[in-house]
């Protein structure tokens, strides 16, 4: 079940990666903290505003088979392949804890170096 579950949220995460990053604030709260190569900020704001300077507005990620582990929460490892705008295809690894907050899953970490 977990894996499942676990898939279809990777998969959602992704999907707003690729298409919109201002719609992830959808499933942050003011608590969440991303770890993004060395730099951390918390809170959805704060995350919203770190992911629109990204050096690139186009993406599209490949994720094969990310991994899930339960433990209150479903720890999420994903390994897969990123194209952003026309640069070449490159591997990346991530890691987050989406987490069940009153009948809403939101991530609460992550982690991407």
């Amino acid at each position: 079940m977990t894996s499942g579950f676990g898939n279809s949220l990777v998969q959602h995460y992704y999907r707003l990666c690729d298409s919109d990053r201002t719609h992830l604030k959808s499933i942050r709260t003011d608590a969440s903290c991303v770890t993004w190569e060395g730099q951390q900020c918390q809170g959805k704001d704060a995350i919203i505003e770190q992911r629109s300077m990204l050096p690139f507005q186009k993406a599209q990620h490949s994720i094969p088979s990310p991994d899930h582990q339960p433990d209150n929460c479903i720890i999420s490892v994903v390994v897969g392949q990123l194209r952003a705008e026309d640069d070449p295809v490159s591997g990346f690894h991530h890691m987050f804890v989406p987490r069940n907050v009153p009948n809403v899953w939101v991530h609460t970490n992550q982690r991407r170096p």
